[in-house]
């Protein structure tokens, strides 16, 4: 058993290496300026190596073209391309659509869509935001009406993340038997998808509205409620990861630059104030790196302690990238601030992914409500 369990470390760690060496070379920081200032926002070359490389299938079954792997697996590819700053849907399709498509048990479902995705074919995310952008897959504000051989779908979500180029929308919507999970082409009548202007130019994120647009149930309406949420809990694990990445590269820039930065005749790392700063920086990154695993843990396991795992790895996550950030922008002074330094734009990750599946406050509120129900 320990033997597996060096092994699997190990492969991880090889893996782990190997996306580093992928961001570092096809979507240097440069490439990600680049990036940010086009329409599309990412690139679709870059997008494929990830499929070649079955990073966006490593834990979608081999029957449907991925690896089976295991969420601590891709944990530690997703934090990579958040130190890296990676631009593309990979939150959306990875995190979000391909879990809620193996969530749903519909075979039809999977067998037209994973498959797809897992070979970079299919962009896809899941649509349960409300109309002030907040995450609610347990209320949705789009309704869904049956039209007899199909569902009609109306209502109106914003800021969600990479709905922006999407080929695929599955939409979160309250129909007469319940919440429903509802796959709709963004190319059909009545479904709009306009791209919204945020502070992180390096993820995308749109405004979806929906007009009596067609949709095809996706698994059952009496299941709807718990894949919509058991989704967003895996996806805010991934997302977590993400955000370490974020916050470890932060970590990184502050130390480099406190080395090297000179004043009155010594480096600036060299005070007190800086060394307790990023002393304090690097103890945020290894407990919420810590809770992000914990919860990928628990969601590997199969067990019910998932929602209470990623309510932590969230808070701890979210509150740890955007602290370390400010902190950082603190220990580069003045030039923190500035265009020509990536502080800002890890930042800007950092505030704008901890608005995406809940925020620092929704996630703490609802773990005490699960402790205290417990």
């Amino acid at each position: 058993m320990a033997s597996s369990v060096a092994e699997a470390q190990q492969e991880r760690e090889e893996l782990r290496s190997m996306v580093r060496g992928l961001c570092e070379r096809e979507v240097p920081l440069a490439q990600v300026r680049r990036l940010m200032e086009t329409p599309a926002g990412d690139d679709p070359a870059v997008w494929r190596r990830l499929a070649d490389l079955d990073l966006l299938g490593l834990v979608v079954p081999a029957e449907f073209g991925g690896s089976g792997g295991d969420l601590l697996t891709l944990v530690a590819a997703a934090e990579e391309l958040g130190r890296g700053l990676v631009p593309g849907p990979f939150l959306g399709t990875v995190g979000l659509a391909a879990t809620a498509l193996q969530l749903s048990e519909d075979p039809a479902a999977q067998q037209a869509y994973l498959s797809r995705l897992v070979a970079g074919d299919l962009r896809a995310t899941v649509v349960a935001q409300d109309q002030l952008g907040r995450w609610a897959p347990a209320a949705p504000t789009t309704t869904a009406t049956s039209t007899g051989d199909g569902w009609a779908l109306t209502g109106t979500s914003t800021h969600v993340v990479d709905a922006v180029g999407a080929d695929l929308l599955l939409v979160a919507a309250q129909a007469a038997g319940g919440v429903g999970v509802f796959a709709v082409q963004t190319g059909a009548p009545g479904v709009q998808v306009e791209a919204l202007s945020t502070m992180d130019l390096t993820r995308r994120q749109g405004r979806v509205v929906l007009d009596g647009a067609s949709g095809v149930l996706v698994g059952s309406l009496d299941r709807g409620r718990e894949v919509l949420e058991r989704t967003g809990d895996v996806a805010v694990v991934l997302l977590g990861a993400m955000q370490i990445g974020v916050a470890q590269k932060l970590l990184e820039l502050s130390v480099d630059y406190a080395k090297t930065r000179f004043q009155f005749g010594r480096p600036i790392g060299g005070f007190q104030g800086v060394k307790h700063r990023c002393a304090d920086m690097m103890v945020r990154v290894e407990m919420a790196r810590s809770a992000v695993l914990h919860a990928a843990a628990v969601a590997d396991a199969g067990g019910s302690g998932l929602p209470r795992a990623a309510s932590l790895a969230g808070s701890t996550a979210s509150a740890a990238a955007v602290r370390t950030g400010s902190d950082a922008i603190q220990v580069h002074g003045g030039i923190g601030f500035t265009w020509e330094s990536p502080v800002h734009l890890y930042y800007k990750r950092a505030v704008g992914d901890a608005a995406l599946l809940g925020t620092v406050a929704d996630h703490r509120d609802r773990y005490a409500s699960i402790v205290l129900d417990d």
